[in-house]
């Protein structure tokens, strides 16, 4: 029987490829240009829309050069509009460019731009900056789950993290209950990617061929 730190490895190998990475977000840094690329995304990510389109109206705002707080701010709706709706976003590039505005405005309000600034107003807090995060226009427990499945491998304080969706398909396939048996199979450096394959695999509809593994001497 294959073991479960086997197939969560098995799984990283197939599927462990963030979204973050995917979109081309060096989150890894922790440094503000990244921290709100990957904010926009998974404001994005939130809407009722494929991964897939969410990954490439995310790219989309950056080649534009919609990177940093002051950017996003400075261009006008229409432009925001009109990169989303070229890019997959078109039934929501409207509400969406508003959101987009709104979130970049508090940011830059509130924290100047700097998320850190956000993690360091809730002082070590988890459920806090959960909190914090979802004052931001469309950024809902969904975003804010997103956000903290892949941040949490530098905001430490979330560690061990696993959001909803992750979790579901992991007890599904028999791989876990919660992110601490999670992250016991992989480590906690790897966990964001576990989490992100679990969900990947969902996607594809192939989650059952880990479940099937189960049974695989």
């Amino acid at each position: 029987m294959a073991s479960k730190k086997d197939r969560a490895r098995r799984l990283i190998a197939d599927h462990g490829t963030t979204y973050a990475e995917e979109i081309g977000i060096a989150l890894h840094r922790n440094e503000p240009m990244p921290l709100f690329q990957w904010l926009v995304a998974c404001l994005l990510f939130s809407a009722r829309i494929s991964a897939r389109q969410a990954i490439e109206a995310a790219r989309a705002l950056n080649e534009a050069g919609l990177t940093t707080v002051d950017h996003m701010c400075d261009a006008s709706w229409e432009e925001r509009v009109k990169v989303l709706n070229e890019h997959g976003y078109a039934r929501f590039d409207e509400s969406t460019s508003t959101k987009l505005a709104k979130t970049s405005a508090l940011l830059k309000e509130r924290y100047r731009g700097d998320l850190r600034k956000l993690r360091e107003a809730a002082d070590g807090d988890g459920a806090r900056i959960f909190d914090l995060l979802q004052e931001f226009n469309g950024i809902g427990p969904l975003g804010a789950e997103i956000f903290a499945r892949e941040a949490q491998a530098v905001w430490d304080e979330w560690q061990p993290f696993a959001d909803r969706k992750a979790l579901d398909v992991a007890r599904e396939i028999g791989l876990g209950d919660d992110a601490e048996e999670l992250a016991d199979l992989v480590g906690p450096s790897d966990l964001p990617a576990l989490l992100t394959a679990l969900v990947r695999a969902d996607l594809a509809g192939c989650e059952h061929e880990y479940a099937r593994a189960r049974q695989i001497s």
